[in-house]
């Protein structure tokens, strides 16, 4: 089966004439795409559907709230298409097109300006990857990776294979929950997987499922397909208002992935994107949405990490008590900031690390 792209409000018969007109107004802005299976995930007569949350615009993304590049990625773009903020790890842009486009995306600006940084031609990210020898581990992004054919993912693949510091090759991807069978459908890109998936160096699919209702039968087909052929899945989500911000919901995506057989990674706090006010759930909120969460669940479905992608590095949320909120750097832009412990006084209204202006290092 292979699922119709829609690129239009017109195409979604479900919505009213009046709705069309006035999500139009979002669209000049911040483009809509998706496709008739995942539409057949939403639950029409629901108006605050979580499914619809998350692929329909809503005249509120027009709110005025954020950068287009709140974490500020040009800052570590090495070469064109090639990322490299954490020692050991290179972001690789090869797709600037999605299987769907989530409203709440931090990394609009690709769709919303035209955009330089992804290349269709990786050379120069590839000579830089090979000549620092500390990249261990490359994530193919975008985008996503696996709108490609598998013929053109297939060699950047395996440049990647012959560079033989690099162990570990990631594919951030949403295709098993947009379009299960874009994995279903081809047993090319299965091969691909199984062929350079080796027991020393794994590739791994970094999925995102940001609600249970996209676990459907097709979805944990292609999860059971791309781990039958020696992929490795985690997943990551983005907590977002008004889809996974409850701990019954939450928790049931934990229980389900670790059920599957695969790791519950990161939760996201939103980040700062335009148009992602609407979204975002104040951190502390979110923090102890996340515990609570976590506290439903057995070990194996409670190993995410609640975290922020901030512009210094990758801050994880530990603790919040009666006065203070506790952070971590798992990952660092500086060297010196790695695993530095930090000790905000809170501030209930907080939706970003800059938020907390009072700040000091413990």
């Amino acid at each position: 089966m292979k699922p119709d792209y829609i690129i239009s409000l017109e195409q979604v018969p479900q919505l009213k004439p009046e709705e069309r007109k006035e999500l139009k107004k979002v669209t000049r802005w911040f483009s809509f795409q998706s496709n008739d299976y995942y539409l057949s995930l939403i639950n029409w007569q629901d108006p605050d559907d979580p499914i619809r949350r998350l692929i329909i615009p809503q005249i509120r993304e027009l709110d005025e709230w954020g950068t287009l590049d709140p974490s500020s990625e040009n800052l570590y773009t090495k070469a064109p298409g090639l990322q490299h903020k954490y020692r050991e790890t290179a972001l690789l842009l090869v797709s600037d097109m999605c299987g769907g486009l989530c409203r709440f995306c931090f990394r609009k600006r690709l769709f919303v300006n035209d955009s330089s940084e992804v290349v269709p031609d990786v050379t120069e990210a590839l000579r830089y990857i090979s000549n620092h020898q500390e990249i261990t581990n490359v994530l193919l992004t975008g985008g996503d990776p696996l709108m490609l054919e598998t013929g053109d993912l297939e060699p950047t693949v395996r440049k990647l294979r012959e560079i033989d510091h690099v162990q570990i090759i990631r594919i951030g991807s949403k295709m098993p929950a947009y379009n299960p069978y874009r994995i279903i459908d081809d047993p090319e890109l299965l091969e691909m997987i199984r062929k350079y998936s080796t027991p020393e160096k794994r590739i791994y699919i970094m999925a995102q499922f940001n609600h249970p209702r996209e676990l459907s039968e097709p979805a944990m087909e292609a999860v059971r397909l791309l781990q039958g052929s020696g992929a490795i899945l985690m997943n990551q989500t983005p907590m977002i208002h008004g889809i996974n911000d409850n701990p019954e919901v939450l928790s049931m995506l934990f229980k389900k992935l670790s059920f599957m057989g695969v790791s519950p990674y990161y939760v996201f706090q939103c980040r700062p994107a335009k148009g992602n006010r609407i979204f975002s759930v104040p951190l502390e909120e979110a923090y102890a949405i996340f515990e609570k969460a976590r506290g439903m669940c057995s070990g194996l479905a409670k190993r995410a990490r609640f975290v922020m992608s901030h512009k210094k590095g990758k801050i994880e949320v530990v603790g919040v008590d009666a006065t203070h909120t506790y952070f971590r750097y798992n990952q660092a832009a500086e060297p010196a900031d790695l695993g530095r412990f930090v000790v905000c006084e809170r501030n209930p209204d907080a939706c970003w690390f800059d938020d907390y202006r009072e700040c000091t290092s413990d």
